[in-house]
């Protein structure tokens, strides 16, 4: 199924090569390797004054992990990462898991050590150098199949409890269908019995999971993480749009924030042939919702 919802990772400098370091990890170890795939740069003029300094710099780079597409933006140091939206990847043995685990876990620090649990022979949870969390863990022979990465909700703090309510209204907004639904079987610290211990869906074409934290913690969700959806027209980016916008005040050149705190990019499928028309992107840093026929 075409991957319909593309996480785009928010970095405060260096941003290509993080991108190169995340190939070189990933390469050996994901099905048909990783590569970056495109490279876009700040115009030389028309910036604000805050983004002046990137002038001709690298704006985003897109990159793939296995089968699963990612953009890493390279914004400066408005927004930091954090685990409230973490990367899961399973890999087929304990060497490839022991590899990547040391390679994210350099310069990074463990929430999650490596280890057997439960719910999964070889598993870990690593945010890396740059601020990104990383769910590690071991493939199940008989798994069914599933993307490479699959991007993960954590919802803490005020938000636990409502890990369910997102997937379904993921669902209702962008199509799909929820999938397993794992509740927890009593209260465990902040999250009631019934909560989401895990839970997926498939969210357009794209795997997302997403849980309620059972430990105390508040990590909440930032435009550190965004999640970009592309439009076939301006009546599918209005109705995507109405569905997930809930903050007036997070509005800005295509970016909303969804009533759990998730930020989202709801943009056109032909954005990059509407980004070289003449002052585009001072037009689209002057837009709330992306209005194509402003271009």
């Amino acid at each position: 199924m075409t991957q319909t919802i593309v996480a785009n990772l928010w970095f405060e400098q260096d941003v290509e090569e993080s991108v190169a370091r995340y190939v070189a990890i990933f390469d050996p170890v994901a099905p048909g390797g990783a590569e970056v795939t495109g490279t876009t740069r700040y115009p030389t003029e028309g910036l604000l004054d805050f983004q002046e300094q990137l002038a001709g710099q690298a704006l985003t780079v897109d990159f793939r992990l296995g089968d699963t597409a990612l953009t890493a933006i390279n914004g400066g140091p408005a927004f930091r990462p954090n685990a409230a939206i973490s990367f899961s990847v399973a890999l087929r043995d304990r060497t490839s898991v022991d590899q990547v685990w040391a390679a994210l876990a350099e310069g990074g620090s463990t929430l999650m050590e490596l280890g057997e649990y439960p719910f999964n022979p070889y598993y870990g949870w690593v945010e890396d150098r740059n601020g990104f969390s990383w769910q590690v863990s071991l493939s199940a022979p008989d798994a069914e199949p599933r993307p490479f990465v699959v991007p993960s909700l954590l919802f803490s703090g005020d938000g636990v409890g409502r890990a369910g309510a997102a997937l379904r209204h993921y669902v209702d907004v962008l199509g799909g269908e929820v999938g397993v639904q794992a509740p927890y079987p009593e209260q465990t610290g902040p999250a009631a019995a019934g909560d989401l211990m895990y839970g997926d869906a498939l969210v357009g074409g794209s795997r997302v999971a997403a849980m309620d934290s059972g430990v105390e913690m508040d990590a909440p969700f930032t435009e550190a993480v965004s999640f970009m959806v592309a439009c076939d027209g301006q009546d599918e980016l209005d109705r995507v749009w109405a569905g997930l916008s809930r903050v007036p005040e997070a509005e800005q050149c295509g970016w909303c924030r969804d009533e759990f705190g998730v930020s989202w990019q709801v943009v056109p499928a032909n954005l990059g042939e509407l980004m070289q028309r003449p002052d585009a992107y001072a037009r689209l840093m002057q837009m709330g919702k992306i209005v194509i026929a402003e271009f």
